[in-house]
């Protein structure tokens, strides 16, 4: 965990934003595979883990922003938690670690929970993505479901988004020990990934180099000659040579902070003259994208910029018609790029997502578009020192919706349908890093992976 005082600012931070009444935190619980005792690995809520710190299940939080306090709610094992656990820091304990000098038990936490809400108080709380979470708020304060979902405070949703937005110097500590697993998980896959190979085997060596260190995945990975499938999970093919594979994988630090990491690797060590193109195209975007960034700079604009320039890089190949500004403008350039540019990065992986997409990557004046391709883009708004945003532009020939567009001639005066039908079975790049947003500029985070065509391939033949 970081200092107590951290988590003790946080929170004098949080209320100040909020201004008045209780703040519920809840605390993830175990969730059983498939019967009570057999559990998936346990993951704590995000935003439990800013304010609280504690990666413990069945705990629960209430910041009295009246009254200057927070509580801490648990429940101490006995002798039979024991057996099965080993002993573990008392409840007291553990709110010594961060900072909280009142703790209570959880039946405490329900009547306290009852009387605020006899006597009117305001109970603000984040909206539940778990199912239980739902069932426990509307029992204990006497609500539907749908009165549960539609009570989230808004006020704690902008001030937890404000707060956890902006990362600390020790926060980007922890992404780049993060990002220190992901390079080692995507030279090993570089150097793995030959004729012959099943995919799952290279998945296999990823997991076991995280899981070798003690850390978690921050999701799981996509590793696939089908990358034209964005998120692809199967692992089920043989490489050949000749096949680009995209690989997206990342690993969380001790304390929970993601990295998030793609590069796509030539089986057999070397790109094909198109591959080769198409390659350079999406590389060029992706460090244009970069150095555009700093504060102010809306992220929507850095996605047009970066579609621009990957229109441009592949010319060579007759895909577009027309000026790259008026491909992108028109929206033609989303059958080639057909997501967003990136997201935010933190304790999720995409950070603060479960308060609600647009809530974290819109505002400021900035609206989501309908348009396909820019749709997808989950971080509209002007950019802020602190922030740390994936930048993945890629390339992609996805069968069907070639076929569909052709069928629909959609954007037929600027699109080349015969030079994409020839390009069907290319699949599909993509290249992400994680990058800091600076006072005057933008980082990228981590020791450098490698990229460039000279690097992927000198490792990819190896």
């Amino acid at each position: 965990m970081f200092a107590p005082a951290t988590y003790a600012a946080r929170r004098a931070a949080l209320a100040q934003k909020v201004g008045s009444g209780l703040v519920l935190l809840l605390g993830n619980a175990d969730s059983p595979m498939n019967y009570a005792d057999n559990i998936y690995h346990f993951r704590q809520d995000s935003s439990f883990l800013y304010f609280f710190g504690l990666d413990m299940p069945n705990l629960a939080a209430l910041i009295d922003i009246d009254a200057d306090r927070a509580t801490l709610f648990g429940d101490d094992g006995g002798l039979d938690s024991i057996i099965w656990t080993g002993p573990l820091p008392t409840l007291a304990e553990q709110a010594e670690a961060v900072a909280v000098a009142d703790t209570r038990s959880h039946a405490q936490l329900a009547e306290q929970l009852a009387e605020a809400a006899r006597s009117g108080r305001q109970i603000h709380y984040l909206a539940p993505y778990r199912a239980e979470q739902r069932i426990w708020l509307a029992e204990r304060l006497d609500q539907t479901l749908a009165a549960i979902d539609a009570g989230a405070s808004t006020e704690l949703t902008r001030a937890v988004i404000d707060l956890r937005a902006v990362k600390s110097s020790d926060e980007i500590a922890q992404m780049e020990n993060a990002l220190e697993i992901a390079y080692r998980m995507h030279v090993l896959a570089m150097g793995s990934a030959r004729p012959g190979v099943r995919e799952q085997e290279i998945v296999g060596l990823m997991e076991g180099l995280a899981t070798s260190q003690g850390r978690a995945l921050a999701y799981p990975i996509i590793f696939s000659r089908d990358g034209h499938i964005l998120h692809n999970h199967g692992h089920a093919h043989t490489l050949k040579a000749g096949d680009l594979v995209v690989n997206d994988a990342g690993a969380e630090s001790p304390l929970h902070y993601a990295s998030d990491i793609t590069r796509t690797i030539p089986v057999g060590g070397r790109f094909n003259p198109q591959q080769r193109i198409v390659y350079q195209a999406v590389l060029d975007s992706q460090l244009a994208a970069i150095a555009a960034m700093k504060p102010g700079v809306p992220y929507r604009e850095v996605h047009d910029l970066a579609a621009r320039v990957l229109v441009e890089g592949v010319a060579e190949l007759a895909l577009f018609k027309g000026r790259a500004e008026d491909v992108v403008n028109g929206g033609a350039y989303a059958l080639l790029f057909p997501h967003g540019l990136g997201h935010h990065i933190g304790l999720d992986v995409h950070d603060m997502e479960g308060l609600g997409e647009n809530e974290v990557g819109y505002g400021d004046g900035i609206t989501r578009s309908t348009d396909f391709g820019r749709r997808s883009l989950r971080l509209g708004r002007p950019l802020r020192e602190g922030w740390v945003v994936t930048v993945e532009p890629g390339a992609y020939f996805i069968p069907a919706l070639i076929d569909r567009w052709a069928a629909e001639q959609r954007h037929a005066h600027l699109i080349n349908y015969a030079a994409f039908d020839a390009c069907r079975d290319f699949a599909g790049i993509r290249i992400e890093d994680d990058v800091l947003i600076t006072a005057d500029g933008a980082r990228v985070l981590g020791k450098p992976i490698p990229k460039t065509i000279a690097e992927v391939e000198a490792l990819a033949s190896a």
